[in-house]
């Protein structure tokens, strides 16, 4: 589904996940410093760490990918220079991000239940 060789871009200040298209496009542009229609992938995490969503043009729309992870919260990549407002990311390190590779476990009081 992603391309080889698309920018894929990480924010480094979490967002509100309730955002949506036209919110995160302008997060894309105000933090990353790229239209969103530019053909590059924005990578957007909550507050609590614990989901991502991934924004980007597929030449006839903008797509919202949401992921919200079951265990685990997400583990930012270290070693930006301070105030640095994104990082770009490859292919691989973005599959992490969505596999759960790069996660951490959570408090054990902030896990969710199943529901049954």
């Amino acid at each position: 589904m992603i391309p080889t060789g698309v920018q894929i871009f990480l924010a480094l200040e979490p967002v509100d996940m309730r955002w949506s298209f036209d919110r995160l496009s302008g997060a894309a542009q105000e933090a990353i410093g790229y239209e969103a229609r530019s053909g590059a992938l924005f990578v957007f995490y909550g507050k609590r760490k614990d989901a991502l969503k991934v924004l980007f043009f597929d030449g006839s729309g903008m797509v919202i990918f949401y992921k919200r992870f079951d265990r685990g919260v997400v583990t930012l990549p270290t070693g930006a220079p301070p105030g640095t407002k994104q990082i770009e990311l490859d292919d691989a390190m973005l599959e992490a991000l969505l596999d759960g590779l790069a996660l951490e476990e959570k408090p054990a009081s902030r896990r969710r239940r199943p529901v049954h």
